[in-house]
């Protein structure tokens, strides 16, 4: 996914395997299946390039790590879900705390100026 969404355009199996290779041996099968299970998963979209299949992202990594935060928040209720946001605010850095501040900020101007 990090090469993926590296690029501007679509890449193909054997793009995504030499951006892999240059970095660590993997087998070219390996990325094709992945690819596959993504495309499957609704991760990556998979477009039919003549006799290849291009792939780019389906979200974007913010998309994704919001989606992410919904599916593990969407396992509790009530009580438990305001206390698991506690946790994670209260164990989160000052970088991370400051960036939920400036995001909580930046949404309730914009239901001020709607």
């Amino acid at each position: 996914m990090e090469y993926l969404w590296s690029r501007d355009d679509a890449a193909t199996v054997r793009q995504v395997h030499e951006a892999l290779s240059s970095t660590r041996e993997i087998a070219y099968t390996t990325v094709m299946t992945v690819l596959d299970r993504l495309a499957k998963k609704g991760s990556v979209q998979q477009l039919r390039d003549g006799r290849a299949y291009l792939y780019r992202p389906a979200f974007t990594r913010d998309e994704l790590t919001a989606e992410l935060m919904h599916e593990a928040l969407g396992t509790v209720d009530g009580a438990d879900r305001a206390s698991a946001l506690v946790r994670f605010i209260d164990t989160a850095s000052a970088d991370d705390a400051a960036a939920l501040r400036a995001a909580l900020a930046e949404i309730a101007r914009r239901e001020t100026s709607s």
